[in-house]
């Protein structure tokens, strides 16, 4: 494991977030509604690993379903850079940040990085879809 610092920020610069995660880790695609539609591609951390977070006021929420996350977008460009939420089957308290927010992580690092597809529009999160190259 090798843990980085990592800057996220939303795109006019007004929201951002840092944390130590692990790329290599793995990095997680879904084809749930939300996330299709937004093309989310996130990474989650303990909230411990999140050591600063400017312009939270500069946010707003977004729960939906069983309101197990907190989806945060930038009030002024719509990005949503992070949510914050609490899932007892990953470990419970969780912030997922959007890995094409991360302002700090190289192409190639990003290029390298391992995706798990799950299959969230069937409730299947441990499986991936059958087709995963439009995610």
């Amino acid at each position: 494991m090798t843990l980085k610092t990592h800057r996220a920020s939303c795109h006019c610069g007004k929201v951002a977030i840092e944390a130590e995660l692990d790329l290599m880790a793995g990095t997680a695609r879904c084809n749930c509604s939300i996330c299709r539609k937004a093309r989310w591609w996130g990474i989650s951390v303990k909230p411990a690993a999140v050591r600063a977070i400017h312009g939270e006021e500069h946010t707003i929420g977004y729960s939906f379903g069983s309101k197990a996350i907190d989806l945060r977008f930038c009030a002024t460009c719509g990005l949503r850079v992070y949510g914050k939420g609490h899932i007892a089957q990953m470990g419970g308290d969780f912030v997922a940040l959007n890995v094409a927010c991360l302002d700090t992580a190289s192409d190639e690092e990003l290029a390298a990085a391992p995706i798990h597809y799950s299959n969230g529009r069937d409730n299947d999160w441990m499986h991936a879809p059958a087709v995963t190259s439009y995610l």
